[in-house]
């Protein structure tokens, strides 16, 4: 101790420093709580290759517990800003979940209709029909060639179509 500090200063800023210290290591503890474990991480995104997508037949994936609608369309059904291109293909990639109350719509030759109350999607994922306020959301998702990370990021594609 200098001559200019007394003992009651000196344990002053000891209790300030230990107090400090102890304060900082309880943020990282609290940051650490709070934080997803890494399989919830690893779960929050699914990744799909459509190079093997067969035109006019949809295909299903899962991405946190919710549905996903994949449909690589044919050449006669409509093309529209919702859809995502890939080359020369353009397909539909939403959540398969209707936007009235919930319920997952079943494909028939054209289109998505749910059972519960007749709500009817045309291909692009757009409501044509019945009580749907709006169309199928779309997941965030990001592509690389023909693989589509969704959940993980958004690329340009997935800005694109949300803007459309």
């Amino acid at each position: 101790m200098s001559n200019d500090t007394n003992r009651r200063d000196f344990l002053g800023m000891s209790f300030a420093a230990v107090a400090a210290v102890g304060g900082a290591a309880s943020l990282v503890g609290m940051k650490q709580a709070w934080d997803p474990l890494p399989s919830v991480l690893a779960a929050g995104s699914t990744v799909v290759d459509l190079k093997n997508a067969e035109p006019g037949k949809p295909s299903m994936a899962t991405w946190r517990g919710k549905p996903i609608f994949i449909l690589k369309k044919t050449a006669d059904m409509p093309k529209d800003g919702r859809d995502l291109v890939i080359g020369s293909d353009h397909f539909t990639l939403v959540i398969g979940l209707c936007t009235h109350l919930g319920c997952i719509p079943a494909w028939k030759k054209t289109k998505w209709k749910c059972a519960c109350h007749g709500g009817e999607f045309d291909s692009s994922g757009r409501n044509i029909f019945g009580p749907p306020p709006r169309p199928f959301d779309i997941p965030p998702f990001k592509v690389e060639g023909t693989v589509v990370t969704l959940g993980a990021e958004t690329g340009p594609e997935y800005e694109k179509m949300i803007k459309a």
